[in-house]
């Protein structure tokens, strides 16, 4: 129902997608049934009223023509389906419409125009296909001559119906192109839209409506994909889990309640839809265990996983190639028939050339020669993204003891850029071990940010998650780097963020409202017009170039840099960097959902303010702003932890 149709060139008049174009044949249907002799004049005027519905009608009487002369070999069928043309076309110029046709009777004519194209569509190719479509063409020819034209000529006998529309063109049939204007005319018929036909799924309607009020918010406006900042994508990863296993999923706790049982009740109209795709019966427990890889996927997009995390961000490189595919087509549009074109693979190489996603995975070596069972799974479920996403980078440290001349053996480290079936791009030596000399998880990016390409990076943590919808906005908010923000350009692009942990527990839930204000209302507040909004850990897009020459955008030393995001911001607003927020794009974050799990983070975040007032930065910022930006300062960062002692 997205898709744009393919170009005709005997058609004057746009083809919009089928969902902009729901229920405006059947409502046009529907006023001429109710319409009266003498009438005329008002009934085109009222269809006129709607622009997109009479374009609709148009196209459907002008393809129903296009169809039938291909579709008759028999040059007296033929002639028929050009007389009705043609007393149609004289009706219209001489607007005697309602008073040559029946228009009680074009209810009827709709419906089992309808049921032939269904037919079309969707029957199989044989003996009996063919003889299901010859008696629908007869039926509808049948009622367009003999009910709905007041003049027309019905058949005189049950043989000369028989006779009659039996030479069809089967070959044409099996044309995707003709396939794809039989399901788009079936659609314009049949499709009907209401104002109360909404989704049930909460999410799916929070997704709609922030889409959509996203696109009335101030934006710059998008470039071809080919000119736009190209930019790629870190995530570091530890150890955490890649894709749940089946005995994960099937595991009981001390409640008895197992996990795929508590995502079925947290999530019952997704998992029906689920059953619904792969044509599994609710109630088919053989059928369901069988398709237990497909169950892994389901619940692990539904947790925070790296699974999830990866899918998120591929939608950039989906977006931009369905973006870069629009670009290169002009004004005649296209449809399912063209895609498989030389356009389509250069709109892939586009998307690679100006897209890159690079997961760190830190011990990604360690698990590739482990033995033990979790290990070696996360193993391979990375190597099975990298196969699921072939535009997926792995970058890792490995550890290789070398002997040297002396006769000593020395560990050396490599920095490692993979793909694919772990086929090996680049390598790396480092002069020792990154994470010996600073945290863990900044140093992880540290020494795979290398691997990166483009204008700018966006730092998305592991438990994060994207949307295709938004996805199309990234080429928007990357032109935000060539726009001035008050007296300079900006650095750094702060993004908002949707929590979906919310649903999990009411503890979660409050957790998830407080995130939300801090991202949304908090962080505009700091960008615009306090001036203080840092990085804090979240999906911001960074200036690479400017982040490179200028100390990366974490700081690793141990202990004193635990809160390791913050200083990225720090480190780029001593440097005349310019920090910004914008609401019109968003992601998904994961957040705590137990209470130890949130203690742990409220200790961490507090322990990493206590470090942050013993650190140079702090004290740089608060010497060299003013007054009052320096306040602001202080009560967003340790200012805050200072009064509640106090």
């Amino acid at each position: 129902m997205l898709m744009a149709p393919s170009y005709s060139s005997n058609l004057s008049i746009i083809q919009w997608p089928p969902f902009l174009l729901a229920s405006k044949v059947p409502a046009a249907v529907h006023m001429a049934m109710n319409s009266k002799e003498g009438d005329e004049h008002e009934l085109i005027e009222k269809i006129k009223l709607d622009g997109d519905r009479y374009d609709a009608v148009i196209e459907c009487y002008k393809s129903l023509m296009i169809i039938l002369n291909s579709l008759l070999l028999d040059t007296n069928d033929q002639n028929i389906v050009n007389d009705i043309d043609k007393k149609v076309t004289y009706s219209m110029i001489k607007k005697t419409f309602l008073e040559d046709f029946e228009m009680a009777e074009i209810g009827k004519v709709s419906s089992t125009l309808a049921r032939l194209l269904q037919l079309l569509k969707s029957e199989p190719i044989n003996d009996v296909g063919e003889r299901k479509i010859v008696n629908a063409l007869q039926d509808f020819m049948e009622i367009t001559t003999r009910d709905f034209m007041k003049d027309g000529q019905s058949f005189k006998d049950e043989d000369e119906r028989n006779q009659r529309f039996m030479n069809l063109n089967m070959n044409m049939i099996k044309e995707d192109y003709w396939r794809e204007k039989f399901v788009r005319l079936h659609l314009l018929l049949t499709m009907k839209d209401s104002a109360m036909d909404v989704p049930i799924n909460l999410d799916a309607r929070r997704r709609i409506t922030f889409f959509a009020n996203s696109l009335f918010m101030k934006m710059p406006r998008a470039p071809r994909v080919h000119d736009m900042i190209s930019f790629s994508v870190l995530t570091p990863y530890y150890n955490e889990e890649v894709l749940y296993s089946s005995h994960d999923l099937n595991r009981k706790n001390e409640d008895g309640i197992s996990i795929l049982f508590y995502l079925q009740k947290i999530y019952p109209d997704e998992w029906n839809n689920f059953l619904e795709r792969i044509g599994v019966e609710s109630n088919n427990e053989v059928s369901i265990k069988g398709r237990m890889d497909d169950i892994r996927l389901w619940a692990s997009y539904r947790g925070q996983t790296l699974a999830r995390t990866v899918r998120g961000m591929m939608y950039y490189r989906r977006a931009l190639e369905l973006q870069c595919y629009e670009d290169m087509i002009n004004d005649q549009g296209y449809g399912l028939a063209d895609l498989d074109t030389a356009k389509a693979a250069r709109s892939k190489a586009i998307a690679d050339i100006k897209f890159t996603y690079v997961v760190s995975c830190q011990l990604y070596g360690v698990h590739k020669t482990s033995k033990d069972s979790r290990e070696r799974g996360l193993y391979e479920n990375i190597l099975n993204l990298m196969l699921t996403y072939p535009a997926l980078r792995i970058a890792y440290i490995d550890e290789k003891e070398v002997q040297l001349r002396n006769g000593k053996i020395e560990k050396q480290y490599y920095s490692v850029l993979v793909k694919g079936d772990d086929e090996e791009i680049y390598r790396i030596r480092l002069p020792g071990k990154p994470t010996e000399v600073g945290e863990g998880k900044p140093n992880n990016q540290n020494h795979a940010i290398i691997f990166t390409r483009g204008e700018a990076l966006q730092a998305i943590d592991m438990n994060q998650d994207n949307y295709l919808e938004e996805a199309f906005k990234m080429r928007n908010l990357l032109e935000e780097f060539l726009l001035t923000h008050g007296k300079s350009e900006p650095t750094i692009l702060g993004v908002r963020e949707h929590i979906f942990t919310g649903s999990v527990s009411s503890l979660a839930w409050f957790m998830s409202s407080q995130e939300t204000s801090f991202v949304t209302i908090g962080q505009r507040v700091l960008a615009n017009p306090l001036k203080v909004r840092f990085h804090y850990g979240h999906p911001d897009v960074f200036d690479r170039l400017f982040h490179l020459t200028r100390g990366g955008i974490s700081k690793a030393s141990k202990i004193i840099n635990l809160s390791e995001d913050i200083f990225a911001g720090f480190n780029s607003t001593l440097r005349r960097g310019n920090v910004t927020h914008h609401e019109y794009i968003q992601l998904g974050k994961g957040r705590d959902v137990g209470m130890n799990q949130i203690s742990n983070f409220e200790a961490k975040v507090a322990n990493g303010n206590g470090e942050q007032t013993l650190c140079r930065d702090i004290y740089r910022l608060g010497h060299r702003f003013d007054f009052y930006r320096m306040l602001s300062l202080y009560f967003t960062t340790v200012g805050f932890y200072f009064n509640s002692m106090v």
